[in-house]
């Protein structure tokens, strides 16, 4: 990809200018470290015991857990090969043989036959240095929902050491593109690991800008299926979706804002790119930009009162923070010449963004309250940030080769691990909201 049709890809959200290799539709994406934490907390999670199952099973529980935490970054749970034992229980454990070998936390578990077609999955988080019990489930659940409550399991455990909420049992959506001549487009979603991707909608016109509503019900993005750029909200569970906004030029960068209510979008109706907010239910829109230079990208803040969006308006792509009572925008960014794409953490107090210099494009953070920049990535074309729940993790995409990865890298940039396929190219990645139902 050439340095200009990167630079319109990103900032205006408008072109698809990729080369593109063959990708199937339901590929499942792995997972690989790149990047590991040094004083990341060491634990021990131990394999389930499943032997009174009448089949093996096919899914580890404790290998999720384990790379779950390992891809946060702040846990480095310790290879199997080097444990001292093998307990499922608590009272089997014998706390000073995983004290000897430096282990902080220890998790057991087992997995029991239950009437119904059901399954009982029992663990144990157990404090090694204090001996004690920190945390005890039993979950009923069907076969079919097994990663589920690994990736459940894992939340209680990163909540229950540090205080923040879990985010791997959420999702995240994503564009994928596969063959050359007649390119198919493909909006996706899939466990933060990867694992059961869902087929949303497949074109063989671009599909652009996924944005994910605040009860993670619903995506609005872009579509090229009537030969020009339109926004549509869909349903997952029911796939209904709608067309909200046609309007002659640009319809673009489809935002929910906190309530889900609104959605903040791109429009040139007026002839120039400028943020307007739409009601959802009646589609009536308030315009909140004004201006010849390209306002493009808006992104809500937490208590749903402004926008932070990208605009050249200073002669470079600069992010910018607008009321949505109207006013002067105010300008945000000024180190670097080229920053664009924003997400906002979820307390508000950072932007993640692309932050370009010297023909690289690198994701970074800005801590709102000293405004110092942090880069979080060293490659040379990282594009689309974006938050986790939590706000400790960062999705985003970048380029390997001649095609699109996904990867995730911690806050600190520490800790940062790349979610590949290695057969196509995958753009546009976005963290969904937690699920509103914990089990």
């Amino acid at each position: 990809m050439n340095k200009s049709i990167a630079i319109k890809w990103i900032f205006s959200g408008l072109l698809f200018g990729l080369s593109l290799l063959s990708l199937p539709a339901q590929a499942v994406i792995t997972i690989e470290i790149t990047e590991g934490v040094e004083g990341a907390i060491p634990m021990a999670v131990v394999e389930f015991d499943s032997a009174s199952l009448p089949l093996k099973l096919k899914t580890d529980v404790a290998e999720i857990i384990s790379q779950n935490l390992n891809r946060s970054g702040v846990f480095k749970v310790l290879n199997a090969s080097k444990y001292p034992e093998q307990p499922h229980y608590s009272k089997d454990v014998v706390y000073p043989r995983w004290r000897s070998i430096g282990q902080e936390y220890l998790v057991v578990g087992r997995i029991l036959n239950k009437s119904g077609g059901k399954l009982d999955v029992q663990f144990q988080l157990l404090d090694v240095l204090k001996q004690k019990q920190l945390l005890g489930y039993s979950f009923p659940v069907r076969l079919r929902n097994l990663r589920t409550t690994a990736h459940e399991i894992s939340d209680l455990i990163y909540e229950k050491i540090t205080g923040t909420r879990g985010a791997f049992n959420t999702r995240i959506a994503y564009v994928s593109v596969h063959g050359q001549k007649n390119r198919r487009y493909v909006l996706q979603v899939a466990d933060t690991d990867g694992f059961n991707p869902q087929t949303i909608l497949e074109s063989d016109q671009p599909l652009m800008s996924p944005s994910w509503s605040p009860d993670g019900q619903s995506l609005a993005y872009v579509s090229f299926e009537n030969k020009r750029p339109e926004i549509f909200i869909q349903h997952l569970a029911t796939a209904r979706r709608s067309k909200v906004s046609g309007f002659r030029g640009l319809n673009s960068a489809p935002a929910w804002s906190p309530d889900g209510k609104q959605l903040a979008i791109v429009l040139s109706k007026d002839r120039s790119a400028d943020i307007y907010v739409m009601d959802v239910a009646s589609k009536k829109l308030r315009r909140l930009t004004r201006h010849r230079a390209i306002d493009t990208e808006p992104v809500w803040m937490p208590d749903g009162q402004s926008i932070v969006f990208t605009s050249d308006r200073s002669g470079k792509p600069q992010l910018y923070e607008v009321s949505l009572n109207g006013g002067s925008p105010r300008r945000l960014t000024f180190e670097g010449r080229y920053n664009t794409a924003a997400d906002v953490s979820p307390d508000g107090k950072r932007l993640v963004m692309v932050y370009g210099e010297g023909g690289q494009y690198r994701i970074a953070e800005l801590d709102r309250e000293n405004d110092n920049l942090n880069l979080l990535t060293r490659n040379k074309l990282d594009e689309s940030p974006s938050y986790s729940p939590n706000g400790e993790m960062v999705l985003y995409a970048s380029t390997l080769g001649n095609k699109g990865v996904l990867y995730m890298v911690s806050r600190d940039g520490r800790s940062k691990h790349k979610l590949s396929d290695q057969q196509g190219d995958i753009r546009e990645p976005v963290w969904g909201p937690f699920k509103q139902n914990r089990q």
